[in-house]
């Protein structure tokens, strides 16, 4: 059973609130085949602790505002700033520090899961980028 639309449109929302804040590497997944417990997942990376929770506050607002007043069941890493996990239940969002995605790699655990058009208008992950996610 595919995502339900409404978690794939606040993703695509979070997406661009983070695209606006210079987040790169953004991707999303439909996870609802392994899970079970979410619909999807959306992955971005910020290069300081600043911006990390920049974009974390952003996808936050826009969330609250045009998605029917959303707000996460839960919050974490915002003292750090190294990984923000924002928990909205039927969809789940990570805004990493750029070493901390690369020493965990999220997407090698959802490669085999069907991604998400963004529909960003300029996707920042790269054609060499996505077959380094699918090995």
């Amino acid at each position: 059973m595919p995502a339900v639309q409404d978690s794939i449109d606040a993703i695509r929302i979070a997406a661009a609130a983070a695209d606006r804040m210079k987040a790169t590497d953004l991707v999303a997944f439909d996870v609802t085949e392994p899970l079970a417990i979410t619909d999807a997942m959306l992955v971005a990376t910020a290069s300081n602790e600043r911006q990390v929770l920049a974009v974390a506050e952003e996808i936050e607002k826009d969330l609250y505002l045009k998605s029917g007043k959303r707000q996460p069941r839960s919050r974490e890493g915002l003292t750090e700033g190294q990984w923000v996990l924002l928990d909205y239940g039927d969809f789940v969002i990570h805004v990493m520090h750029q070493e901390s995605r690369d020493f965990y790699r999220l997407e090698r655990l959802w490669k085999d899961c069907p991604s998400i058009d963004l529909q960003l208008e300029h996707p920042e992950t790269s054609d060499e980028e996505t077959a380094e996610i699918a090995e």
